[in-house]
């Protein structure tokens, strides 16, 4: 790809750049500066108040070869290696799944049934971002946060030490909560959920199949992590799912006398429960 411009200033790189980015991005013109901000390391702002200012060749096909990533639908997160998150910025990477506004909710939740002291344990702890969050908002709360994922694994370490968080948070490689003996009072999640046969976005073609499908039906992690809840005799179990899941949620947990109640997301669809033991 060649970005049509005559002179190698701002505003045009910027204007060629959001033609070529419109058909992959719902904000074109928003991303474009995204990424030549990243290029230039300098803050959105400058680039409007510095408009007629000339890039260098060098600088102009590094930030080319961005918007042919980005062009393929790779997302602007793992060009960047930057994701905002609950009003923080955290370090990703291909092999973590990019965290979603929608879990900012998850964030919220937790933080009404939070008590000082607390152990919480996240399964399925991805880039880190909720762990680190909760953290930073309670000093005296433990955390253990598994994944059976070595990638992600190594992108929540990296944010767990630039938060400076390692006192508080433990990582352990594993399926679930296999291999950890500690009493908790609360367990958090956003797992897989969606159903093995769905066909999704182009989008999340670069993110790790393994943190997006739960099973033949999508729920089967879900179940497996309530199961979990109960044998531990934990107090409340926090949960982010499918939107067309909570039927066989709340059947679930009427069979075993549990006691459920659903949150939404800002677009009004079922997004987790919340079950208090």
């Amino acid at each position: 790809m060649q970005l049509q411009n005559s002179h190698l200033c701002i505003v045009n790189i910027l204007r060629d750049a959001s033609a070529k980015l419109k058909d992959v991005a719902q904000r074109p013109q928003n991303e474009a500066k995204i990424l030549l901000s990243h290029i230039l390391d300098v803050e959105q702002i400058w680039l409007i108040t510095h408009s007629q200012h000339e890039v260098t060749d060098e600088q102009y096909n590094q930030f080319t070869r961005l918007v042919e990533r980005r062009v393929g639908y790779e997302p602007i997160e793992y060009i960047t290696n930057r994701v905002s998150f609950y009003s923080n910025t955290f370090f990703i990477k291909e092999g973590a799944l990019i965290p979603r506004p929608e879990t900012e909710i998850l964030v919220d939740l937790a933080l009404k049934y939070i008590k000082p002291k607390m152990k919480i344990a996240e399964i399925g702890v991805g880039s880190g971002a909720l762990s680190v969050t909760l953290c930073k908002l309670h000093s005296d709360i433990t955390v253990i946060a598994t994944d059976i994922s070595e990638d992600a694994l190594f992108v929540a370490r990296k944010n767990i030490k630039d938060n400076h968080l390692e006192e508080q948070i433990t990582l352990i490689n594993t399926d679930l909560l296999n291999g950890v003996e500690e009493k908790l009072d609360i367990i958090i999640s956003n797992p897989p959920y969606i159903a093995n046969e769905c066909k999704l976005d182009a989008n999340l073609d670069y993110e790790p199949s393994i943190a997006l499908y739960g099973g033949d039906v999508g729920d089967e992690l879900l179940l497996c992590i309530i199961n979990e809840a109960v044998s531990r005799e934990v107090k409340f179990l926090l949960c982010e799912m499918g939107y067309d899941q909570r039927e066989n949620i709340q059947t679930y947990c009427k069979e075993h006398a549990l006691n459920v109640e659903f949150y939404k997301d800002l677009s009004k669809l079922d997004r987790g429960f919340i079950i208090e033991f």
